[in-house]
């Protein structure tokens, strides 16, 4: 009966952390796609990059 209740627990629990780590993947490529167009100047890209690793 334990086993009914865990197993789906876990899987959604792990879906939901791997989607979230894809989720910071995404927002850091976007930033440096963006700092490759030099829409983003070497400080602001420096900026946001390490509040993104301190949120992630």
């Amino acid at each position: 009966m334990g086993l009914l209740i865990a197993v789906p627990l876990y899987i959604g629990y792990a879906l939901l952390n791997r989607g979230s780590g894809g989720n910071d993947e995404q927002s850091l490529s976007v930033l440096r796609e963006r700092y490759a167009r030099s829409e983003l100047s070497d400080d602001e890209f420096d900026r946001r990059r390490k509040q993104l690793e301190r949120t992630g």
